[in-house]
């Protein structure tokens, strides 16, 4: 048939269109470049440096507590008086007038404008653990999916590994050299293995899906760790770490702000028994009409200072400035259980990541040990010496220490970030660092 005969160059045609059409192929991303990505696109984070961004029109607002205010006032009336014995008469009055005041002394403004000016402080150390937090969270949904594509590589190897002992046994099944318990067994361990390829699977899915939510893209392929594996190492000690941690660290600059604005309050309660000085001038103007009358415009200016001086608030004054000292008390202890809460989470996070490095040593080790078991299980089975199970149980060994040992080295990656989170120094170039380990 004559469209037998074109029937290849349909085909090629076909497939060369839908190749324009489909998506390019899909290019593995770093993860400083996911970073990147996210810093553009998470909500949280964007909510955040959006709260940080509102924080210096805040303090120009209180700084106006301090500068001229001015207004201007007009008015506009008209009387209409009813007199049974004398004539009546209409009035008709305008005025209109500029006032202007400057503070020249005013203690509760001044401290209010010294809190909102130290409250940047806070505002900055909370986009900076914004900052912190995101780098984070990239990194461990980054890796979560790499971990998730190893555990389901070695699935899959184990379970083409059961399979070949499963025919193995079938084999030697069919020859008499070996019983129907072995096919059973193996047949068994291949069902298991093909239900967590399943999970695993839908677990790499599930990651990918959250990766692909916090960088706002689809389809992403995180690099692969570049051989050979080099793990990083504390570039400090645990003291140095504790002792950044206690000054630097965003919550602890939160609770020394919190302290601060606490003193300030003090100061603001006893401004409340000072007097406070003001500049003020205005400027009026107006005319008004009796009846046929008129006469004629007026001005009038003024210029003073104004003292306006306490003298007795039913000891409300007095009571608040002893609140704002027991508050200021509260400010320091929260100060101080902030910084003994990160230091005991830096402690913690440096260890932890010794722990962990430690651990990957050890599974590089037993990874080696249950590759030669293996091998020496798969000869004693060929010659005899052992049965079908001990195989699959080596089988099933070697790849979970492989599952185990790639899961540990993340680990160590995303332990080390948390360590310079917990201490309050992670930075852009931290995430850097880990991004030169992967392939580029």
């Amino acid at each position: 048939m004559p469209f037998a005969r074109f029937r290849p160059h349909l085909l090629l045609a076909v497939a060369a269109v839908f190749a324009a059409l489909a998506p390019t192929t899909l290019r593995a991303q770093s993860l400083l470049e996911l970073y990147e990505a996210a810093h553009a696109y998470d909500a949280t984070y964007l909510s955040a440096r959006a709260l940080a961004d509102s924080a210096p029109y805040r303090v120009e607002q209180t700084r106006a507590l301090m500068r001229p205010n001015v207004t201007l006032s007009a008015a506009a009336s008209r009387d209409a008086v009813k007199q049974p014995f004398f004539d009546s008469y209409d009035s008709n009055t305008l005025s209109a007038s500029v006032n202007g005041r400057q503070p020249l002394f005013n203690r509760a403004n001044t401290a209010t404008i010294a809190q909102s000016e130290r409250s940047l402080e806070s505002s900055a150390a909370d986009l900076d653990a914004a900052e912190q937090d995101l780098m984070l969270r990239v990194s461990q949904a980054y890796f979560d999916v790499l971990g998730a594509q190893d555990t389901l590589e070695t699935t899959r190897a184990n379970k083409v590994a059961i399979a070949e002992q499963l025919a193995s046994a079938k084999r030697n099944f069919e020859v008499g050299t070996a019983t129907i318990t072995d096919t059973r067994e193996a047949q068994a361990r291949f069902d298991l293995a093909t239900a967590q390829e399943i999970a695993a699977d839908n677990d790499l899915v599930t990651k990918r899906i959250a990766l692909d939510q916090l960088v706002g893209r689809d389809r992403v392929v995180p690099n692969q760790l570049a051989v050979p594996i080099v793990l990083p190492v504390p570039g400090a000690s645990v003291d140095d770490f504790v002792a950044h941690a206690a000054e630097a660290h965003p919550a602890v600059r939160r609770a020394q702000v919190a302290y601060d604005i606490a003193v300030l309050e003090t100061s603001k309660a006893r401004a409340g028994a000072l007097p406070t000085v003001d500049a003020v001038a205005s400027v009026g103007g107006g005319r008004s009409t009796v009846g046929v009358g008129y006469s004629g415009p007026n001005t009038a200016t003024s210029v003073g200072v104004q003292i306006n001086l306490p003298l007795f608030a039913g000891f409300s004054v007095q009571n608040r400035i002893k609140e704002t000292l027991v508050l200021e008390e509260r400010s320091r202890n929260d100060l101080e259980a902030a910084r003994r809460g990160v230091t005991q989470a830096t402690r913690q996070a440096f260890y932890t990541l010794l722990s962990g490095a430690a651990q990957v040593k050890a599974l590089e080790a037993a990874e080696a040990s249950s590759l030669l078991a293996l091998e020496a299980t798969q000869v004693g089975y060929r010659v005899g010496i052992r049965v079908n199970v001990d195989v699959l149980n080596a089988q099933s060994q070697l790849y979970q220490t492989r599952r185990d040992l790639a899961r540990a080295r993340y680990d160590v990656l995303l332990n080390t970030l948390r360590l310079d989170q917990a201490a309050g120094r992670l930075t852009p170039s931290d995430v850097l660092a880990i991004n030169r380990l992967l392939t580029p």
